[in-house]
């Protein structure tokens, strides 16, 4: 048996769901890949995958391989890689987690350039914004904001973010505008953003000069996700802090209004992390510096109308919204 090829077969099926359709993938017969398949559970000693007329399902053994054989698979392409005579044109999977928010925003409407840089890197973004254990879940990097508590992972710092408070005019007509941070503790409702890593809610933050206020007001709701998190503010149901880029279209259409315009938030920073052991490989570099290009501002893959929010100018943009 080639383990090898077999663990290769083996995880394609997985992906693909039938082994017709990883035949299909492989280029090579059915009979084949599943022949691969049954000698690979005989050398395991243990059941991968069960198997039905219409499709195919992993096992808890399975899973458990899985993981491993593409983790294994991926260090092994990598290997390969790092030996090519020419790093210009780096290949592979790239595994990429960040959250939906930032990704639909700003990442995904420039992957078309970072494609026609690098064609043969495939991209597998995970959109969630629950913290992810990269080595557990052997993924090759993720993009973070805020500090970055596990110090295990290497940190390259490619931006920063500042936050916009801002309500539907309908709910300000009920509740008034609120003039400083502090009137939000008393006769208005809080809409909370829970950070998933702690189960918290994060406090709103405004600095204006020298004097910097922290407000932790009760909430009537609270969310661990950005699209849940803006579209209950545009249901009325309270005042949300929130980074420009995932309300700046409902701010210019009026459903949204800025609020506290002369405080801005304290930076966020936005880092892009990785494993130490995936600080080599060549998709992962070119990953990277791609973005920090992408953050910095990089006229020929900025889309103007939304890198320009991510910076300290959200304050002057707010203020001329109103």
């Amino acid at each position: 048996m080639d383990q090898l090829n077999a663990m290769r077969a083996f995880v394609r099926v997985v992906e693909a769901g039938t082994f017709s359709r990883a035949a299909d993938l492989l280029d090579m017969p059915k009979p084949t890949v599943t022949k691969q398949i049954q000698q690979l559970e005989a050398h395991l000693r243990a059941k991968l995958l069960n198997r039905t007329t219409r499709r195919v399902t992993v096992t808890m053994d399975g899973a458990a391989y899985y993981e491993r054989a593409l983790r294994v698979l991926g260090e092994i392409d990598e290997l390969d890689a790092s030996m090519a005579l020419s790093q210009a044109r780096p290949s592979g999977r790239l595994r990429v987690e960040s959250s939906a928010a930032l990704a639909v925003a700003v990442v995904i409407p420039a992957l078309p350039d970072f494609h026609a840089r690098y064609p043969e890197i495939q991209v597998d973004f995970g959109l969630s914004d629950r913290p992810t254990d990269l080595l557990g879940e052997n993924v090759d990097c993720a993009l973070r904001a805020g500090e970055i508590g596990d110090q295990s992972l290497i940190a390259r710092r490619i931006g920063e973010m500042y936050l916009i408070t801002c309500a539907t005019p309908d709910y300000l007509a009920r509740h008034g505008t609120p003039l400083h941070p502090s009137d939000l503790e008393a006769g208005h409702r809080i809409v909370g953003y829970r950070y998933a890593a702690a189960g918290r809610v994060l406090p709103f933050t405004y600095v204006n000069g020298e004097e910097s206020v922290e407000v932790k007001s009760d909430y009537v709701v609270s969310f661990n996700e950005g699209a849940g998190y803006v579209a209950a503010a545009l249901a009325g149901l309270g005042v949300i802090q929130v980074p420009s880029f995932m309300v700046q279209e409902h701010i210019a259409a009026g459903r949204l209004v800025p609020l506290l315009t002369s405080w801005c938030s304290a930076p966020k920073p936005l880092h892009l992390v990785y494993p130490p052991n995936r600080h080599l490989s060549n998709k992962v570099r070119v990953f990277v510096d791609w973005l920090a290009e992408l953050f910095a501002g990089d006229d020929k893959i900025q889309r103007k109308s939304t890198l320009k929010l991510l910076g300290r100018e959200d304050c002057e943009v707010a203020r001329a919204m109103q």
